[in-house]
């Protein structure tokens, strides 16, 4: 499986931007794809996850400002970031059930 990930940039607070992993290669076997974000200086977190179902679920710091979605028809995955914080800025990393992952996307937020 093969991840590529984009959308990232530089955004002021309060701005929104959208991420995309498109998927390619054996994603049969895939269960779940996830976003993980890295800030500097820091461990790598998880911020959001959706199930081959459709099922999403947000880490605390996002919920409400991020939005997981998944089109099938282009194994492609979203993340809808709105409301962008300072802290927000990281390397963001999607992920196929944290087996494959993506080579990282940018996103800096300035206040």
């Amino acid at each position: 499986v093969q991840l590529q990930a984009s959308g990232g940039g530089l955004v002021q607070a309060g701005g929104s931007l959208r991420l995309s992993c498109a998927s390619s290669g054996s994603t049969f076997s895939i269960d779940y794809m996830g976003w993980y974000r890295q800030a500097p200086g820091k461990q790598r977190m998880w911020v959001a996850s959706i199930s081959s179902g459709g099922v999403a679920n947000y880490a605390d710091s996002v919920k409400g400002r991020f939005t997981i979605s998944r089109d099938n028809a282009k194994n492609t995955v979203y993340l809808q970031m709105n409301s962008l914080k300072p802290e927000d800025t990281a390397v963001y990393y999607c992920t196929a059930s944290a087996r494959y992952w993506g080579q990282g996307t940018l996103v800096t937020v300035s206040s």
